[in-house]
């Protein structure tokens, strides 16, 4: 059983059309658990819930591998979770990854987005800061804005809260000449660069490719059961 956990960083995605994998919810304290509980063998973390509930928890993460579980994350709480748990044996995929990873990234703002109800399939309210950076970027390699509108935007979108982040409200922020102001927000619309989805694809594809059996773990950690864990997963039955 491959299970991936995934939202608003996968709306409206064009997934590879295979019934290989079990597509749930973004995670949230205790989803990894009952995932293997259920009998996952692979396991792929995209996006996560913490504003309003317990996030995904690493001891989670390191119980699952503690049995043998192949566990990827990438684009969003997948990233931040692998680097933080890759010395463990979490693997992460992609270049939002590879930033934290290396500090280049170090803000869990800089991936985080709002976005619609399951109901409306996690449709995305706001634009994640990482998208929007590397979009102005890409705009400014193109020569399609002046390097100080480049620096503009660049400010401007840090600034701006993440619930209320998109690329209009980032050029109104920047760019006082409403001509201009269209003109660039045009341009950025057209040329929008989707990290997220492009490192969760990568992620679909390497769950997709992984054996749907579990590994014998040879770590230089124990899992510890603490009284903490027990409390809040009485029952730890192997599946």
């Amino acid at each position: 059983m491959k299970v991936i956990f995934a939202g608003p960083t996968l709306h409206g995605a064009n997934l590879p059309p295979t019934a290989d994998y079990e597509l749930r919810p973004p995670a949230r304290q205790g989803d990894f658990f009952r995932a293997i509980q259920d009998g996952a063998n692979v396991i792929g973390l995209v996006d996560g819930i913490y504003e309003y509930v317990p996030a995904i928890w690493h001891k989670e993460i390191l119980f699952g591998l503690s049995q043998g579980v192949h566990i990827f994350g990438a684009a969003s709480m997948g990233a931040l979770r692998a680097a933080e748990c890759s010395a463990f044996g979490m693997v992460g995929l992609g270049e939002i990854y590879e930033g934290f990873a290396s500090g280049a990234l170090e803000n869990d703002a800089d991936v985080a987005q709002s976005h619609g109800p399951a109901e409306m399939g996690f449709i995305p309210l706001s634009e994640p800061l990482v998208n929007v950076r590397a979009t102005i970027s890409q705009c400014l390699q193109r020569s399609q804005i002046t390097s100080a509108e480049h620096d503009q935007l660049q400010d401007a979108a840090v600034g701006i809260f993440f619930k209320d982040r998109t690329y209009r409200r980032v050029v109104r922020s920047a760019i006082h000449d409403a001509d201009r102001a269209g003109a660039v927000l045009a341009v950025l619309s057209a040329n929008n660069v989707n990290l997220k989805l492009r490192d969760a694809q990568l992620l679909v594809e390497t769950v997709i490719s992984t054996p749907d059996c579990r590994f014998i773990p040879e770590f230089s950690w124990t899992f510890e059961a603490t009284s903490v864990w027990n409390a809040m997963f009485p029952r730890m039955e192997s599946p």
